[in-house]
Formats: C-alpha cells, structure tokens, sequence
C-alpha cells in the first residue's frame, strides 16, 4: 500500500495534535509536531534571556539557531514522541501557558521559520508522515496528498485548552487562556511570513460540535479514500 503525506493546519487548540497522534498511529505512520518545535525554540528564548512579556531580542535568539537541537524520542508507554531540546525531555515545559503566551511571537521570525521548515521537510522527505502546524499544507508540504484544516470557536477552544491545563495542575483562569487564543489567532493570521491560511485543496473541519472519536473516524476515512485513490 502506498504511503502518503498528511498535512494539518489550524488555529490553536483546535485538537490538531491529538489527530494527527491518532492518524500517525492507526496507520503506521511517523508523526511530527511542528508546533512543538516552534515551542522549543521558545522555551530556549525564554532560558537564555531573548524573551520575556515585554520584549523580544530577535537578533540574539537567531545568533544562537545553530546551538538549537531540536529531537523527537518515542516513548512506549505514552505512545508518541517526547520533544527533547538539547538533550532534554521538555514535553511538559513547552505545554504551559507562559510558552504559549510568546510562541507566536517567535514564530514570526523568518530566520527561526526557515530553519524549522528544512527539518520539516526532511522528516517528510519518505512521506508515510502526519505533521500538524500553522503552514504544512500551504508552506511545508505544498504538495501533500491529503490537507485538513482545524477549526473551532475561540470560546471553544479556550474552555478545551483551559481544561487541559487545569488538569495538569497548572494554575491559570479560563479568561487568560480565552486572551491568548484570541492573541495568538491575531498574531498567527497576519504575521508576514507564511500566515495561517488554508490551502485551497484543504479539507475544512469545523470540530466545535465533534467529539474526538468523531474527529479521528471523520479523517481516518478521509485518509484511506486518498491512500486508496
């Protein structure tokens, strides 16, 4: 059978990774969270001082891109692969609301987007890949065969990420996680380089009223018909 390549876009908090975790899964196929390599980046700015809620130091975060060791290690027992910076698990430190609130910041930079979209496109090169971000489909894989595009309401959204993050014990209220949607949604659309559109052979997939078995059945079948075709 042969393998193709999945490209999923969308805005933030749209359940785009957990999809693409299942679609990666059920299909035998290599997932890559290209979002967690933009948080990684990030979480490196905010370590080593280029970041912080006032100011971004842009030119100094992109003198230090070659220190930047992004990796993605299986782990068995979760069932998907952990990021590693430099070595380190940082998983859960990408996740939390802080990295959430400067990640569309440095996803502006062309130098970080240039140097992601090579790994990217090389982890693709094989195809048999599931990548879900904010460009795969227009930018990464112009050319996959098959392209969805996440949606939801911003409300929606921020209740599921709110959820997530108050489960994991993070302190945050509902009303933060509902402004940084809404900023990132901002940010992420009218950035001038690469912003999140969807690419015209995109298969739109408003999942506000979806449950996630609905949303994993919905696209797995979608994938077969185009593995099939």
């Amino acid at each position: 059978m042969r393998k193709i390549t999945i490209a999923i876009d969308g805005f933030s908090s749209t359940g785009k990774s957990t999809v693409a975790k299942q679609l990666a899964s059920a299909l035998g196929y290599v997932y890559v969270d290209s979002g967690a390599m933009y948080r990684a980046v990030t979480l490196y700015a905010m370590q080593n001082g280029f970041i912080d809620a006032d100011c971004l130091d842009a030119e100094g975060l992109v003198a230090q891109l070659d220190q930047i060791k992004i990796d993605f290690q299986f782990n068995k027992d979760l069932g998907y692969a952990e990021v590693y910076l430099n070595g380190s698990n940082v998983e859960k430190a990408i996740r939390s609301l802080e990295v959430s609130q400067c990640v569309s910041q440095v996803a502006t930079i062309s130098e970080v987007r240039e140097q992601l979209v090579k790994q990217q496109q090389n982890f693709g090169k094989d195809k048999g890949v599931v990548m879900d971000g904010r460009d795969i489909g227009t930018v990464v894989f112009p050319d996959a065969e098959l392209k969805l595009f996440m949606t939801a309401s911003a409300e929606k959204r921020a209740q599921r990420r709110y959820d997530e993050l108050i489960e994991r014990g993070d302190e945050v209220t509902y009303e933060e996680v509902l402004k940084n949607v809404q900023s990132r949604d901002h940010i992420d659309s009218t950035r001038e380089d690469s912003p999140l559109s969807m690419a015209n052979d995109a298969v739109k997939v408003d999942n506000s009223k979806m449950s996630l078995n609905e949303q994993f059945e919905f696209v797995l079948k979608l994938s077969q018909e185009k593995i099939k075709a």
